[in-house]
């Protein structure tokens, strides 16, 4: 399972950061990332992202992610380089609950790494596209949160 969310995340950042125009093209950006998959796997992928298919000012249609057409494509880094940075922003508390925010398309990652961890303070979280809610349990510390998401969050 950990595979199908390392692909779902680079799947997530070549659309963000390319123009894509096909599956072949996805499959081919994903062959250089090290993923070997076929076109059905693919669309299944597609679907479970809600990936969409926009025009370019251009006319060119090219894959985007749900809610994010006008997503900025500012880098040419591979996958696996922007893989590097997790998309952490920042982290804050407010009594038993932190919010953690992403970059946009990240946080349903991360928070599915936080609940798959099972750490015992967090009880559980709640993702968006660039926002995590966490409820803590009740008497854990700011500096105790912190230490177990740096498992998760090296640059937290």
């Amino acid at each position: 399972m950990r595979k199908k969310a390392t692909r779902l995340d680079t799947i997530k950042l070549i659309i963000s950061n390319k123009e894509i125009s096909s599956q072949e093209d996805l499959l081919n950006e994903l062959n250089k990332e090290g993923f070997q998959l076929t076109q059905a796997t693919l669309s299944r992928d597609l679907k479970q992202l809600k990936v969409a298919k926009a025009a370019t000012m251009n006319g060119k249609y090219i894959y985007v992610l749900p809610n994010n057409i006008m997503y900025k494509r500012t880098t040419d880094q591979s996958a696996s380089e922007m893989m590097r940075h997790n998309g952490f922003v920042s982290l804050q508390f407010s009594g038993n609950i932190a919010v953690i925010k992403t970059r946009p398309g990240y946080a349903s990652s991360i928070a599915y790494d936080i609940d798959d961890r099972d750490f015992p303070d967090i009880l559980g979280t709640i993702a968006g596209d660039d926002t995590i809610m966490m409820v803590l349990r009740e008497g854990v510390t700011q500096s105790a949160v912190r230490t177990m998401l740096s498992f998760i969050i090296p640059n937290i």
